[in-house]
């Protein structure tokens, strides 16, 4: 597994913990929060990490990291999801190895 994916995972994380910051009802929210960190998963293939949202029945890609370089894209780069199974593969939008995850939102990245 590349190094600082748990800083990431973190990242999108607070940013949904941030979307619920101002709900009135605090126990909802935080059941809410609950429920999304536990849905999120990290599917490994051979040139991607996905990783896949879990909320009830429904399932969707928030994003995709690149395991090893691969001609346009270096190791450790974060790509948004074109599709369940592709990377949209015009522009890295972050780095794990560069740490600044400010264009990851938990909706994903953008």
């Amino acid at each position: 597994m590349l190094p600082n994916v748990d800083k990431y995972l973190n990242a999108i994380k607070a940013d949904f913990a941030k979307f619920y910051e101002d709900a009135e009802d605090k126990q909802y929210a935080a059941s809410r929060i609950q429920e999304f960190n536990d849905g999120l998963e990290i599917v490994e293939g051979s040139k991607y990490l996905k990783i896949v949202k879990n909320s009830g029945s429904q399932r969707s890609v928030h994003s995709f990291i690149c395991v090893k370089d691969n001609g346009k894209f270096k190791a450790g780069d974060v790509l948004k999801a074109a599709s369940w199974a592709a990377p949209a593969r015009n522009f890295a939008r972050a780095n794990l190895f560069v740490g600044d995850f400010s264009k990851v939102r938990w909706t994903g990245v953008m």
